[in-house]
C-alpha cells in the first residue's frame, strides 16, 4: 500500500488554482516530498473548469489521480466540487470554498444553479467549508483567495509545519503581494 498522498483541486479559470497548486508543491518539494503536478486548464479563459492534480510522497510514478483516488478534494468554487466528487475516496476530506460563479448556460437563464450542493457532500463525506472571497475582501484583495484556500489545505492536511510556508509565499507570489499572501495563508489555516 502506498502512503503517497493525492490532491484534486478544482474550479473554475481565473481563481488562481495554478498558483495554489505552484505553493503546494514548491513547499512539498522543500519538505523533502517526491512531488508529481499536473494541470488541465480546459476552457478556463471562458470561465470554465480548471483542476490541478498534486501527488506527493516517497516516491511518486505519476502525476494522475484516478477516480476513487484523491484524499483530499480542494474545491474554489462550490458547483465544481458536484463534477469533481467522484475522484474522492469514501473516507476523504472536501476542503470547499462557499464560492459561486455562474456557468454560461446559468448566466442565460438555460439552466438555475444548482441548490444543497455543500449539505448534499457534507452529508456523504468529512467536509469543510468556509467563505474565501469574504475573507479575502476582509484583508482588502479579493485576489488572495486561492491563498486562503491553501492555507486551510495545509492544516486540514496537517501539512501547516512540514516547511516554512511564509518563504515558499515568497519565492512564488510577485514581491509587492508577499505580505497580503502570507496574510492570507495563515487567514486560511484558522479556517480549519
Amino acid at each position: 500500500m502506498s502512503d503517497n498522498k493525492n490532491i484534486l483541486l478544482c474550479g473554475v479559470g481565473g481563481q488562481g488554482i495554478i498558483l495554489a497548486s505552484k505553493i503546494l508543491a514548491t513547499g512539498l518539494i522543500k519538505a523533502g516530498y517526491d512531488v508529481k503536478m499536473s494541470e488541465v486548464h480546459g476552457m478556463a479563459q471562458r470561465g470554465g473548469s480548471v483542476t490541478t492534480q498534486v501527488r506527493y510522497g516517497e516516491k511518486v510514478h505519476s502525476p494522475i489521480i484516478g477516480k476513487g483516488q484523491a484524499d483530499v478534494l480542494v474545491s474554489f468554487e462550490t458547483m465544481e466540487t458536484s463534477r469533481w466528487l467522484e475522484y474522492i475516496k469514501p473516507e476523504g476530506h472536501v476542503v470547499m470554498n462557499a464560492y459561486q460563479i455562474p456557468s454560461a448556460p446559468i448566466l442565460t437563464g438555460a439552466v438555475n444553479y444548482p441548490k444543497g450542493v455543500i449539505e448534499d457532500i457534507s452529508g456523504k463525506l468529512k467536509t469543510t467549508v468556509f467563505k474565501a472571497a469574504e475573507l479575502a475582501e476582509e484583508l482588502g484583495n479579493v485576489k488572495t483567495m486561492n491563498v486562503i484556500v491553501v492555507g486551510a489545505l495545509l492544516k486540514a492536511m496537517d501539512l501547516q509545519d512540514v516547511v516554512n510556508w511564509e518563504e515558499v509565499i515568497k519565492e512564488t507570489v510577485k514581491e509587492k503581494f508577499i505580505d497580503i499572501n502570507i496574510k492570507a495563508l495563515k487567514l486560511g489555516m484558522a479556517q480549519v
